[in-house]
């Protein structure tokens, strides 16, 4: 074994016996290295097998940190893949009592063996005429639930749908055609984990703009891209993850100005706007510049999912041609049990249902944590807890672990290393 292993060896049975406890600071890589007599090269090695091993956190500007011990191996920085904690809070994928047997209805048709056959048959990006009526049907819908399509402001035609295998193969797709590598993608300071990773394997730069109670300010917007010109924005404006803020609908007319006013294209992940259809799609007010992202992950399962964009004509042969260069077209099943899903109201009935189980889950929340402060929304399935005076949020997460309970500190969504790691 190289001997820089042997030694993280040593520092992990440390942390694993509790001589190193949760949140304890380790020495500089040059003061480790002096103190064991070992090259700083060796050093470096060693400080990045135990992040590895997901027993330290590195955290720019304040120096590493230790997570847990090995039994915690588990938790980890980022979303990945699902854990192994008895209580796993890291990953939200919600299912309601009963969804099985809604869904099972829609799939009996196609078990027949000519559907079958059919259904097996691969489908590029452009999925099928059924699909395409299906999913432009489904946004029209939430958008005309707004009030949006009583000024006739969006009305999506079947033309401009694309589909994925899942939702973050469409946000992979858009941004790949949007943004070329080395260039500026602007995003919210605290934003989803799967795009912090994307970006980095295409070699976007990210940008974080300032966001407040009620989400993305329009004037960071503005005055980051007069510092140095972004190329695209990417945005959640209905609940957004994780501070669970919604733009309201002046401020998203007001972002949609700026768009247009910067001619800046965006890419809106709607993938949590079923629990709040009231709220206008960013997409409805924007229609020429903003590429729609949305999957059925949350609405349904994330076992079998299809991810959609809905993309303005001038986009969409990029957008199509990312998807199918990256390899990120949909499973012709996937499409074909999601087209009988709609069509039948089994996802209008899941939705109903996912909507009342997270208002319930955010009541709980709220009682057992009352007196914290929280940021969330009462539609959400996820919250934003803030943590006493005293606590880190390393710390406070390696606790959790040890007592079986997964959850995601902010250094998961945070775009700035040196973002408060209080919450």
């Amino acid at each position: 074994m190289d001997d820089y292993r042997l030694i993280a060896d040593r520092i992990a049975a440390d942390i694993a016996d509790g001589r190193l406890r949760p949140g304890r600071q380790l020495p500089t890589q040059r003061a480790f290295a002096r103190s064991r007599g070992i090259a700083a090269s060796t050093a470096g090695r060693v400080y990045r097998e135990l992040a590895r091993r997901g027993l330290t956190v590195g955290e720019v500007g304040r120096g590493t940190f230790v997570r847990a011990g090995r039994a915690m191996e588990g938790v980890r920085v980022a979303l990945a893949e699902p854990g192994d904690s008895p209580v796993d809070l890291e990953l939200n994928y919600p299912v309601v009592p009963g969804q099985a047997e809604l869904l099972t209805g829609g799939l009996a048709p196609l078990l027949r063996p000519d559907a079958l056959g059919e259904a097996l048959r691969p489908v590029g990006a452009a999925g099928t005429d059924a699909a395409r009526r299906a999913f432009a049907g489904l946004v029209s819908a939430g958008a005309r639930e707004t009030g949006a399509g009583e000024t006739g402001a969006w009305e999506v035609g079947a033309e401009r749908l694309l589909f994925a295998g899942n939702g973050r193969q469409a946000v992979a797709g858009a941004l790949s055609a949007l943004v070329p590598p080395g260039q500026r993608l602007g995003v919210e300071e605290l934003t989803y984990p799967v795009v912090k990773a994307v970006a980095e394997r295409l070699g976007i730069v990210l940008v974080p703009l300032a966001v407040d109670g009620h989400g993305l300010l329009p004037d960071a917007v503005a005055a980051a891209h007069r510092a140095a010109p972004l190329r695209a924005l990417y945005v959640q404006p209905r609940l957004q993850n994780p501070l669970g803020a919604s733009l309201s609908d002046e401020r998203a007319a007001a972002l949609a100005e700026v768009l247009r006013r910067l001619d800046l294209p965006a890419v809106e992940d709607a993938v949590w706007s079923f629990l709040r259809p009231e709220l206008t799609p960013l997409a409805a007010l924007a229609p020429e510049r903003v590429v729609l992202v949305d999957s059925l992950s949350k609405r349904l399962a994330p076992g079998l999912t299809t991810g959609f964009a809905v993309v303005p004509a001038a986009l969409r042969e990029r957008v199509a041609g990312a998807l199918r260069s990256g390899g990120w077209t949909p499973s012709g099943f996937a499409v074909e049990a999601a087209v009988r899903w709609i069509g039948d109201g089994t996802l209008a009935s899941v939705e109903a249902a996912k909507r009342a189980d997270a208002a319930a889950r955010q009541l709980l929340a709220r009682e057992v944590l009352a007196g914290q402060r929280l940021r969330s929304d009462p539609c959400s399935y996820y919250l934003w807890w803030e943590l006493p005076a005293g606590w880190r949020a390393e710390a406070f997460v390696a606790e959790a672990a040890r007592a079986g309970i997964s959850i995601t500190p902010a250094a998961a969504f945070a775009v700035d290393p040196l973002t408060d790691r209080s919450a």
